[in-house]
């Protein structure tokens, strides 16, 4: 089936040292364009998910936040006191030398890395956690674009239904509307009583069918919608195809629509272009 480019996923992991979250989202966009907020901690695992995300999406503009919140209850900190008498014996030899030196700030010797030290946790652990939670978030976010791939495909096999429908309807009712404008004629002679030459009639009536013939269009029309249905049910990335058939589509109606000579052919190329606009829209979300 095929893929919206719009969907939502958020994973979430409770550990020992704190709490993981991813969020994704995405949207349609020409090409795949990934934004990514990582913690400092975390900026080694950008290229891996850079590589998730090359491998499992094929377009959209995906904005990947990861969060983590430690536990503030993991653990007293505790004052490395040799690395603090260290820091302060370096910062007063800096003073030495400083005419009128500013008093040393014990919250900067506190900030200073390696002063204040927790419980030791693995850093590697951690980000392997992260990537594996992000690979949970991205398995969410391919769900939910197929779902609404699936939804979108209902939608556009209903307009294709319409259009069928009026392309049926349409060549049912061409020899008609040629009978009518052939009767048109004749009934605007009478009244100007004006004798018209039947020869002369016959011509006109066939220049004006092969003028408004619109048996290609109609049958492009039909190979078109078979086409868009084909494409639909490969799936895959579908997208710029079915871009390029609504285009085509849209090409066809505005010829059928420049033949017109009755207000039946009118309304139905209006009818057409209506629906070709309406799964234009929706193809712009599909991968």
């Amino acid at each position: 089936m095929v893929h919206s480019m719009t969907a939502f996923a958020r994973s979430e992991l409770a550990g020992p040292h704190g709490t993981l979250s991813w969020e994704i989202r995405s949207v349609n966009h020409r090409y795949l364009e990934p934004h990514l907020r990582l913690p400092e901690a975390f900026r080694d695992l950008e290229g891996a998910v850079r590589e998730a995300l090359r491998k499992g999406l094929s377009r959209g503009k995906v904005e990947c936040t990861l969060r983590f919140a430690e536990d503030a209850g993991r653990g007293e900190l505790q004052l490395d006191r040799e690395r603090a008498s260290q820091l302060i014996a370096a910062a007063e030899s800096v003073a030495a030398l400083i005419s009128r030196p500013a008093p040393i700030d014990p919250l900067q010797v506190l900030g200073w890395p390696g002063v204040l030290v927790g419980d030791a946790f693995d850093p590697q652990a951690l980000n392997k956690s992260a990537l594996q939670l992000f690979h949970d978030a991205l398995a969410q976010l391919r769900e939910g674009r197929q779902r609404e791939g699936e939804e979108l495909a209902k939608l556009l096999n209903e307009r294709l239904d319409g259009m069928l429908v009026e392309v049926a309807t349409l060549r049912e009712q061409v020899p008609q509307m040629l009978a009518a404008q052939r009767q048109k004629v004749l009934d605007r002679c009478a009244e100007m009583q004006v004798e018209l030459d039947p020869q002369r009639l016959e011509q006109e009536m066939v220049l004006l069918a092969q003028k408004s013939d619109v048996a290609e269009e109609l049958d492009r029309l039909a190979t078109h919608v078979g086409e868009v249905r084909r494409v639909l049910k490969a799936g895959g990335a579908a997208g710029r195809r079915l871009d390029f058939l609504m285009q085509e589509l849209n090409r066809e109606a505005n010829t059928l629509g420049s033949k017109a000579f009755d207000p039946r052919s009118t309304q139905a190329a209006v009818n057409l272009k209506v629906l070709i606009e309406q799964m234009r829209e929706q193809v712009q979300n599909i991968e």
